[in-house]
């Protein structure tokens, strides 16, 4: 600042007094954000003790990551700095984010030794928008289940609950598991064969049997499947035999062993392995084994 702080400072002269470049006030001055109090004789720029104040609430905005149309509209009172500052916490947040899985992707993309082509399909997948993902598993639910009222509606709603974003803090094998799963639910022969299986379950169903039956027997198939194995059951064996009465009463063989082996191809064993990775958990959680084990139980008595 000059002796008389009430005398008029040049650009050089604020320039000395805060520090920053005189082109830099310059530039902020022409975009509207500094507006000069008035001009000399010879038509340069004069500023005021407020432009100091005001210079430096500009810096501090500008070096808190705002445009200067944000810091114009702060310093018209169009917008509040805690309006300013929130808006900018979720854009941070949403960089962060993105920072975070560009991270991951290289990560993976260095691990896999991948290819171009495949590092930028991954970083496409694992980029896409909340809505972008959402979208495509809602066109997959719909192409499985359009038409089929009789379809068990628990079904219908797990599938409906597919994640549809990755987790703010994504793992790398979480990056890799959606985009596989992403490139999954868009692979028409996968979406053919689970329309398939609606249609068996729909015809199963009828609309009379009750709402959930379809995850109550998965879940059952699931516990005496892993016991039998547990107790080192052979599935041919006679022990097997009893398991699987106990499971599916006086229900066709044939008929089971058509549905399960519709539902435990690998395609849908690692389209249940990808969703737990997703979610969280271990790839155990498709419980391959017990579907598989059930599976040859059913095959050593139908000669399938």
């Amino acid at each position: 600042m000059t002796e008389n702080s009430t005398a008029p400072l040049t650009i050089g002269e604020l320039a000395r007094a805060t520090g920053l470049p005189v082109r830099t006030i310059r530039h902020w001055s022409d975009q509207g954000a500094l507006p000069p109090v008035g001009r000399s004789t010879g038509g340069y720029r004069l500023y005021d003790a407020a432009s100091v104040a005001r210079l430096e609430l500009i810096r501090t905005l500008r070096e808190l990551g705002l445009g200067l149309a944000e810091v114009r509209r702060v310093l018209s009172g169009e917008s509040s700095v805690a309006e300013v500052a929130a808006a900018h916490v979720a854009a941070l947040d949403a960089q962060i984010r993105a920072l975070r899985v560009t991270r991951v992707v290289l990560s993976t993309v260095a691990k896999r030794g991948s290819t171009a082509e495949e590092m930028t399909l991954m970083n496409r997948l694992a980029r896409l928008s909340a809505a972008e993902r959402g979208r495509i598993v809602a066109e997959f639910v719909d192409e499985t289940f359009r038409g089929l009222d009789t379809a068990d509606p628990a079904i219908r709603d797990r599938m409906a609950g597919l994640p549809a974003d990755l987790p703010e803090d994504p793992t790398p094998a979480q990056v890799d598991a959606w985009v596989e799963l992403a490139e999954l639910l868009q692979d028409p022969g996968f979406r053919a064969q689970m329309r398939t299986a609606a249609e068996l379950n729909a015809s199963d169903h009828g609309g009379s049997a009750p709402e959930g039956e379809s995850l109550w027997f998965a879940r059952r198939l699931v516990r005496q499947g892993a016991e039998a194995r547990r107790r080192g059951l052979d599935p041919a064996s006679p022990e097997a035999g009893a398991v699987l009465g106990e499971l599916i009463g006086d229900s066709d063989p044939a008929a089971v062993l058509k549905r399960l082996e519709l539902m435990t191809g690998d395609r849908v064993a690692r389209y249940r392995e990808l969703l737990a990775t997703v979610k969280g958990g271990a790839p155990a959680a498709a419980h391959r084994e017990e579907f598989g084990w059930v599976v040859a139980a059913l095959r050593a008595r139908t000669g399938g």
